[in-house]
């Protein structure tokens, strides 16, 4: 058996400012609060002696490695990201189409109509009405309009959604 793994498909590279200052911000904490942190505890453990016993010295190493694995990660995905601001795209736009950061209401057979907002991959999991772009759900709603129907196929089974309305703005719908 191969250890061989497909690569995973690019992620959209689509965000919002408030998921791009998100991103900043943690990389802004991971590289001038956390690491400097961790790395003194290292030293501190390291200053202790024998190092191949000292478990404060061995976490201490791991947790700078998955520090900088985020930093990486942080700093090669802010590098090519397109940062679309929703109010002044607005104008731009065919309103009545679904687009990048649009807020949508969604009507499933049997339920309530729900408020959702269609975002990049790396802020989806800010609010749990978030759907990201690149989801089965995102990719189907992109484009469609008021009175549209999709379906989904799901692990579940195939879904069917009704688009109630659409609005662009900061703030889900509602809310004041």
């Amino acid at each position: 058996m191969s250890r061989y793994r497909a690569p995973t498909p690019a992620a959209s590279k689509y965000i919002t400012p408030e998921g791009a200052k998100r991103l900043r911000d943690e990389l802004h904490d991971l590289w001038h609060t956390e690491r400097p942190r961790v790395t003194a505890a290292v030293a501190e453990a390291a200053a202790q002696g024998d190092r191949s016993e000292n478990a404060e010295y061995t976490y201490g190493k791991k947790r700078l490695h998955e520090i900088d694995r985020r930093v990486r990660f942080l700093r090669k995905r802010l590098e090519g990201m397109t940062i679309v601001d929703i109010e002044s795209a607005h104008g731009r736009r065919d309103p009545q189409r679904i687009h990048f950061g649009a807020w949508i209401q969604l009507e499933q057979s049997g339920a309530a109509a729900r408020w959702y907002r269609l975002v990049g991959p790396d802020e989806f999991d800010m609010a749990s009405e978030y759907i990201s772009m690149d989801s089965p759900l995102g990719r189907g709603l992109l484009g469609k309009r008021q009175g549209d129907e999709i379906t989904v196929a799901l692990p579940g089974g195939s879904q069917s959604y009704t688009v109630v309305a659409t609005r662009y703005q900061l703030k889900r719908p509602g809310c004041s």
